[in-house]
């Protein structure tokens, strides 16, 4: 039974700043959001909303801190209470999902474990507890087998990995959930399910939801009220619908103008040609052990073309690209580049054949050296495989300016980066060698929707130039913005490969036509054109 609807969520005036620059990050910040809605947080990367997710649970970041304003959970100000009060409130009456699952998860604790301990209810029995941690993986859509509870986190898949994070989040029930990107590793059908889970959650035990994304459409479909910042102040907000249709702020504009739009053409044609492929994988089957992961994989990526890898978390996709860079060896079949073999192991290739295979991770936070600038992260690579640069500052503006970033970022480490900064530098390490095959694994997942137009353009401009891609991802709409072909996968087959435009036109799997029906139909209805929207 639904919890009253009132107001459970208040925040007045918050201020946080920075220390010790006293520089403000968030500038008087005021929300609010009743039981059983949900108020989508959107802005590009650095624009405050993970700080402001976070204040809501009386945390901060390293060097920065509350300035003044107030956090109300269910009449509750956590200002006024000491760090010993917040804890006790932490989890049971305000629950937080962090944009990364590897941080939420402790590797060396078995699932049943960490969930148990997530709970926070003493007056449950054992049995009870256990139960009630079988329904919540239910309604994440995992497993809840004990063969599953018995696993380690290094053993899920990174979708796999989020669903927990999101189980533990939600097992204790609590009066206000911060989401801070929590579907970002996700595949359309899990999303779909997922975020279908968390409006019905919300609205049955009464939960707020503060759901934080750069994800407009699906803000747009999750919503009910759209709070829009920038630069660190709330510059507009209102009812979903309202927004949608009639966005008041230049800025809320340009953000609804970059969601790439399904599209049945794709980005240009599949043109045949005689010249044979840059990349071919023949008969490629692969595996972990004893456990089979890909059967029977062909698939073939010409110069300055792009192949987009789609299907379901856990359905090979990461498998396949990283075979193909030679960072997953158990397999078996040909793979040619230039019409020469490929070592599977990327150790016994040349440097030159790595150079020329270059691999963007999904994972921005695990990808770089933590104690290393960005300059150094992009440099060494770069000496690496290529040589000594005669002008280093040089090659370093370079890659990334062509990664949306200034050159003012190279004296940064990795923890003074947002999420999608971070992911950038990735980017911008992978191109400053000059590749001709770049292998994307999801890398515009942690990518606002400004910030992924621009690295969709970047890659255009790649392949015009003549580098080729095998594009891993998710996201429909993005496969139909920049791909030629796309190779659909399932259970660790191509179920469908073909041109772009056919295939999304005209499906002629039943797992491909699931896809594209699970995707979210995003339609913006203020008065902006086609162009704009591409």
């Amino acid at each position: 039974m639904t919890r009253s609807e009132h107001t459970v969520l208040r925040v007045d005036d918050l201020t946080v700043i920075g220390r010790p620059s006293h520089v403000e990050i968030i500038s008087d910040v005021s929300v609010s959001v009743r039981r059983g809605e949900i108020l989508g947080l959107v802005g590009e990367s650095g624009s405050g909303k993970t700080t402001l997710g976070l204040s809501l649970l009386a945390h901060c970041k390293r060097a920065t801190a509350i300035a003044r304003g107030r956090v109300e959970v269910d009449g509750s100000d956590l200002a006024t209470l000491s760090e010993k009060g917040v804890r006790r409130l932490r989890g049971r009456a305000v629950a937080y999902i962090p944009q990364s699952p590897a941080s939420a998860l402790n590797p060396a604790l078995r699932l049943r474990t960490q969930l148990g301990e997530a709970l926070h209810d003493a007056s449950l029995s054992r049995a009870a507890a256990l139960e009630r941690v079988r329904e919540v993986l239910r309604e994440v859509a995992l497993p809840d087998d004990d063969r599953f509870l018995r696993r380690y986190p290094h053993q899920l898949s990174g979708g796999q990995q989020q669903r927990v994070a999101i189980a533990m989040a939600f097992i204790g029930r609590p009066d206000v959930i911060v989401l801070d990107e929590p579907t970002t590793g996700l595949d359309v059908t899990t999303q779909a399910h997922v975020l279908e889970t968390i409006r019905r959650m919300t609205r049955e035990y009464g939960t707020a939801g503060v759901y934080i994304s750069h994800d407009m459409a699906v803000v747009a479909d999750l919503a009910d009220e759209i709070a829009v910042m920038y630069r660190g102040r709330l510059v507009e907000r209102g009812r979903t619908d309202e927004v949608m249709a009639e966005p008041r702020h230049a800025y809320t504009r340009r953000l609804l103008s970059a969601v790439p739009l399904l599209r049945t053409d794709g980005h240009g044609p599949a043109e045949e040609t005689e010249e044979p492929p840059l990349l071919r994988v023949s008969a490629l089957t692969a595996g972990y052990g004893r456990t089979r992961v890909l059967e029977g994989i062909d698939v073939s990526v010409s110069r300055g073309e792009c192949v987009a890898l789609l299907g379901e978390s856990g359905s090979g996709k990461t498998t396949l690209s990283r075979s193909v860079a030679g960072l997953h060896h158990q397999f078996t079949g040909g793979m040619l580049f230039d019409g020469r073999p490929l070592a599977r192991s990327a150790y016994r290739r040349t440097p030159e054949q790595r150079r020329r295979v270059q691999y963007v991770f999904q994972n921005p936070y695990e990808a770089l050296n933590p104690r290393k600038r960005v300059r150094d992260q992009i440099l060494g690579p770069y000496r690496h495989l290529v040589g000594r640069p005669d002008d280093p500052e040089r090659v370093v503006a370079e890659a990334l300016e062509r990664a949306a970033l200034s050159s003012s970022y190279a004296d940064r480490f990795p923890e003074q980066l947002s999420g999608g900064e971070r992911q950038r530098v990735c980017i911008a390490r992978a191109v400053a060698t000059g590749p001709d095959l770049m292998v994307c694994d999801e890398i515009t997942s942690a990518l606002d929707v400004s910030v992924q137009a621009e690295i969709v353009t970047l890659l255009r401009n790649l392949q015009d130039a003549g580098m080729a891609l095998l594009f891993v991802t998710h996201n429909i709409a993005l496969v139909s913005n920049i791909a030629q072909r796309v190779a659909v996968l399932n259970q660790g087959r191509i179920v469908e490969y073909g041109p772009v435009g056919r295939v999304m036109a005209e499906p002629r799997h039943e797992y491909t036509r699931a896809l594209i029906a699970d995707t979210p139909d995003f339609q913006p209805s203020f008065a902006a054109t086609a162009d704009q929207v591409r």
